[in-house]
């Protein structure tokens, strides 16, 4: 669903000047952090448990944003 159609629109924020760490960070936050998700996790795992995920993915999400915006500006 959503993840699919992200992408499209990634690539024309990238094509537009977006840094590709941003625009990867982007596209992996729509996939892995929505509330339809937490929803569904509720069932399974305690509310405590679900925050932890959350806040892990999100850090990831923005660490793996910095790298590659780094790796884009030391090879560009």
């Amino acid at each position: 669903g959503s993840c699919a159609a992200i992408v499209p629109i990634a690539v024309v924020l990238f094509q537009k000047g977006m840094p590709l760490g941003t625009a990867l960070a982007f596209m992996m936050a729509v996939a892995a952090l929505s509330f339809p998700e937490a929803v569904i996790l509720r069932r399974a795992m305690k509310l405590k448990l679900i925050i932890i995920f959350f806040s892990v993915v999100t850090l990831a999400i923005i660490l793996t944003g910095y790298i590659f915006n780094l790796l884009q500006g030391a090879f560009i």
